[in-house]
């Protein structure tokens, strides 16, 4: 029997990819609990995406400086004790969330964890468990008729003519130097593009700012327009200009899928059965060695898997898409 729930906070993942896969079952809350005041629990960097997502009545920013949590019940999406501890702590009568991490005795409604598929199913599941059926496991972000204003306007800022269609480039990735598809790749990528008549941009947040260089570098020209380092809503508009996105496994990959591009996506030490951007039109690149998905955020080696990913590969994949 679904519970009566008047004030909810949900806490959403700690990391970019996390919080966009967990939209679907965010949005499942939502209409479980059409009446109830739903709080999201996020993050500094992570918050400004909910500003995004409809249906959410409030934020609260988790810091040192967060104050005392007036609800009835606490969903937490991350796995960490610490988080469960936390609610607990505050006096928040219902905590549900997985049994993991030896905060089971944390919890009212401690659910057992599924075994692992995709990342949107695994918030999806425990969703289910408390009360929320189903209903799409597509993330999905909106866009405002002001932020895309605001994206035009960086975009000319950036150098670009107006008319040559855009392809974003992520070359980043948070998790490690191991998920990256090499500079040298994502230059040659651009200038191929840039024959086909496509305007590059690199996208990406403040600690991508070296990667981007290296292939400002190895282009020497204005191949590519550099926009790393714009707030995440900014980075959202940006890519909803594009007619493709080509991205490591990454938060902006998943940022991508959600406001509507199409993206080509290379994998290496991860796994894409787990992490691959949802829904449909998407590419996913992979180089088949022995040693993926290894998981690591280094590589011991020669960085096989993701080196072996070819360009040609990469520009037909996206070819494809537009």
């Amino acid at each position: 029997m679904k519970p009566t729930v008047a004030r909810l906070v949900v806490f959403a993942p700690n990391w970019l990819g996390d919080a966009v896969m967990a939209l679907p079952a965010i949005a499942d809350v939502r209409r479980a609990f059409p009446d109830a005041s739903l709080t999201i629990a996020a993050r500094p960097s992570i918050a400004p995406l909910f500003t995004m997502v409809p249906g959410i009545d409030g934020m609260l920013t988790l810091d040192k400086h967060t104050g005392p949590m007036s609800f009835e019940t606490a969903l937490l999406l991350p796995n960490s004790f610490h988080a469960a501890l936390r609610v607990w702590r505050a006096g928040v009568p219902e905590r549900w969330g997985y049994r993991t991490d030896w905060r089971g005795p944390l919890l009212t409604r401690a659910i057992a964890q599924p075994s692992r598929g995709h990342q949107v199913e695994y918030y999806q599941h425990l969703v289910r468990a408390v009360g929320c059926p189903s209903v799409s496991g597509t993330p999905q972000v909106i866009l405002s008729d002001e932020l895309r204003a605001t994206a035009i306007r960086e975009l000319h800022s950036a150098g670009w003519d107006g008319r040559r269609p855009l392809v974003a480039l992520a070359p980043g990735a948070a998790y490690g130097g191991a998920k990256r598809w090499p500079p040298a790749s994502f230059a040659e990528l651009a200038r191929t593009l840039a024959v086909d008549g496509m305007q590059s941009i690199l996208v990406g947040g403040r600690g991508d700012f070296a990667v981007a260089r290296e292939i400002e570098s190895a282009l020497g020209t204005d191949v590519v327009l550099n926009l790393m380092g714009t707030d995440l809503p900014t980075l959202a508009a940006l890519l909803g200009t594009c007619r493709a996105l080509v991205s490591n496994d990454s938060g902006a990959m998943h940022l991508g899928a959600a406001v509507g591009v199409r993206v080509t996506a290379v994998f290496g030490p991860t796994d894409e059965r787990v992490t691959r951007p949802a829904g449909s039109g998407h590419a996913v690149l992979t180089h088949s060695v022995w040693c993926r998905p290894c998981g690591m955020r280094e590589c011991p080696i020669d960085h096989r898997c993701m080196r072996g990913v070819g360009v040609d590969r990469v520009v037909g994949a996206v070819r494809q898409m537009l």
